[in-house]
């Protein structure tokens, strides 16, 4: 997924030891490194960014707490989709 023939690189400092815990763990359930986990993570992340949103993810974000009524339900769609 990467277009660029040049690699960087990225130092986190003071990453929680249970991140870096979960990390470890879902890298050996993807058969990846930790590195080549962390990658992935952050280009699903971002391409998912770009994606419209889907119906599950529009109904996840409304049962979110804060939406209690329908009206403040459909103000956050409103926001959502018009930026």
């Amino acid at each position: 997924m990467r277009s660029s023939s040049l690699a960087h690189s990225i130092s986190i400092a003071n990453l929680p030891e249970d991140l870096v815990r979960r990390l470890k763990a879902r890298a050996a359930r993807h058969g990846r490194s930790l590195e080549g986990e962390i990658l992935a993570v952050l280009e699903e992340a971002l391409c998912e960014e770009a994606l419209p949103l889907d119906v599950r993810e529009v109904a996840r974000r409304v049962s979110a707490p804060g939406l209690r009524t329908p009206a403040e339900a459909a103000a956050w769609v409103r926001r959502s989709r018009d930026g």
